[in-house]
């Protein structure tokens, strides 16, 4: 076909237009070639066109691998404080008209509650810590600190996961003669006695001399409970030197940590817990409780759930990016098939076939949108690397990454097609005579 311009009239072929002799077909090399020379032609245009792909791809994968990365910290945080834990607590509240009135400042977990549990289920589990705690001022010498005393039994070193770092735990004989015998944790030694070796040293919580008879490691926790500023002291010297709460003449604990042989003894243990609080309490309707169990597999399950729907939640946010960033990207290459009609038309009479054209601005449509993705990847990378600066370390999952990307080339095909097909469907005729 030979197509002669009108009298006047000039046609000039745009650079990215092929040689006469090819035909005016394309490999897919050479579309990728003029999707790039297109794309380089107007690269402000090019960019603000990728952009809700780029922003969709950088939120995906920055809000993932940081909700992942926080997830995996508290996990962690729960399984360094003990494993398979059940954990039995007063519920706050006081009795009036035979109902539990929720608020109060009532505790209700006796340390015979504690024994109870340790005898009847001691070939069930693998040990109990019956806790009480108080804030107090420690001192050594001239220098103090804010720490936390918390009065329990040897068995805390191993239901709650705290190992020594130097020196020795209290024993069951310190806890029957009550001495006042103490094991510290790391910010309290390095803030009362700095490099000097804090063992068979004296100090003094609240008025009261201890000796230090052990040291924690460092756990690298800090603020509200950090168990750095915890000093662990006999649970019956706590009770006769801080606090001596009762409950019918009892004396009374603020929590009974329980640890399973196994977690697949938490939910069958905490039945029975349940039931044998309740015979001793005299409750005969569940609802009226004054305890209640906490399971650290339930703990973690909650967590779990809810960085799931977290994460479903950040993937619709992401999502609906991607399609404004596709509808922008339709909306772009609708006003290029327009600005490029007399280069269409050009291509068609030197030979082109529709497919060929419909290949060249499809693939421009699918470069926009992989650019943008590869683009987000990297500012998604360092965006999640900046959640170091509040202390999450992110966690990267290959399939978030790699649905992130996917998507994102899918989105550039999709919309990408419509104004591929109307550049394809253009008379050459109307092309050419195109102003």
């Amino acid at each position: 076909m030979t197509v002669r311009p009108l009298p006047g009239e000039t046609v000039q072929v745009q650079p990215s237009t092929p040689h006469a002799h090819s035909g005016g077909g394309l490999g897919l090399a050479g579309a990728v070639t003029i999707a790039w020379r297109a794309i380089l032609g107007s690269p402000l245009r090019s960019m603000l066109t990728a952009l809700g792909v780029i922003i969709g791809v950088a939120a995906v994968i920055a809000l993932t691998a940081i909700g992942a990365g926080s997830t995996a910290g508290v996990t962690k945080n729960l399984e360094a404080l003990g494993t398979n834990l059940l954990t039995v607590g007063s519920v706050r509240g006081s009795f009036g008209g035979g109902s539990l009135v929720r608020g109060g400042p009532r505790q209700t977990i006796t340390l015979k509650d504690a024994e109870a549990v340790a005898a009847l289920y001691s070939a069930r589990i693998a040990g109990v810590a019956p806790t009480s705690q108080s804030s107090v001022q420690a001192k050594a010498g001239s220098t103090n600190t804010q720490a936390s005393v918390i009065g329990t039994w040897p068995a805390y070193q191993t239901v709650r996961n705290s190992p020594l770092a130097t020196g020795s735990y209290f024993t069951d004989a310190d806890v029957k003669g009550r001495k006042r015998v103490a094991v510290i944790g790391y910010q309290v030694a390095q803030d009362l006695y700095g490099e000097g070796d804090p063992l068979g040293q004296k100090i003094k919580l609240g008025s009261v001399s201890f000796t230090v008879v052990g040291t924690l490691p460092d756990k690298g926790a800090s603020g509200f409970g950090n168990p750095n500023g915890q000093v662990l002291v006999p649970l019956s010297t706590y009770q006769q030197r801080f606090a001596n709460t009762r409950s019918n003449g009892q004396p009374t604990v603020q929590s009974v940590y329980v640890q399973a042989n196994t977690a697949a003894d938490l939910t069958p243990l905490q039945d029975e817990l349940t039931a044998l609080l309740e015979t001793r309490h005299k409750i005969d309707d569940p609802a009226n409780d004054d305890f209640q169990i906490q399971n650290q597999a339930d703990s973690l399950a909650s967590l779990s759930s809810i960085t799931t729907t977290l994460t479903l939640l950040v993937g619709a946010i992401a999502g609906i990016s991607l399609l404004v960033g596709g509808i922008g990207i339709m909306n772009i290459m609708l006003v290029s098939v327009t600005e490029r009609t007399r280069e269409i038309g050009v291509r068609k009479a030197l030979g082109a076939k529709p497919r060929d054209i419909l290949t060249q601005f499809l693939v421009e449509a699918f470069v926009l949108s992989v650019g943008g993705g590869v683009i987000g990847l990297v500012l998604g990378v360092g965006a999640a690397y900046l959640g170091k600066l509040a202390g999450i370390s992110p966690v990267f999952s290959p399939v978030t990454v790699g649905v992130a990307f996917l998507f994102s080339a899918l989105v550039g095909i999709f919309f990408g097609y419509y104004p591929a097909a109307q550049a394809a469907r253009l008379d050459p005729v109307d092309s050419l005579r195109y102003e």
